[in-house]
């Protein structure tokens, strides 16, 4: 079992910035593959970004790419999301995510672990 719980999610101008964070316990971290995932209202969860356990393999969802940049620190069982230049259509709940898979993978269907999420909110 992994449990994750994020934070840093708010409300901000649009062209602002935020970063989330996502702590992990329980199993090794250091060997999951952790995304993000983002679901706005009425809209199906779709994948933001993810990172290897090395954090070798990175991969983005167009949207977001040249504005939001994963990272992970295994010595503190954490991964972020740094999101610049934010845009009202980024405004969504943002979920952390965790597989024990091989690959960075792009569907919610091969993430086996979830946190609550967090809100962001981008006012134009």
């Amino acid at each position: 079992q992994v449990q994750l719980v994020e934070s840093g999610g708010g409300l901000v101008q649009a062209g602002g910035s935020l970063r989330l964070s996502c702590a992990a316990s329980g199993r090794t971290f250091s060997r999951t593959i952790m995304g993000w995932f983002r679901q706005a209202p009425g809209k199906e969860r779709v994948f933001v970004a993810g990172i290897s356990w090395s954090g070798g393999s990175i991969r983005y969802a167009d949207s977001v790419k040249g504005r939001f940049t994963i990272s992970r620190d295994n010595a503190k069982n954490t991964v972020y999301l740094q999101m610049n230049s934010l845009k009202p259509e980024d405004t969504a709940v943002y979920y952390c995510a965790a597989q024990e898979g091989l690959i960075v993978a792009l569907g919610t269907q091969f993430y086996d672990y979830w946190g609550q999420g967090t809100q962001v909110t981008v006012s134009s």
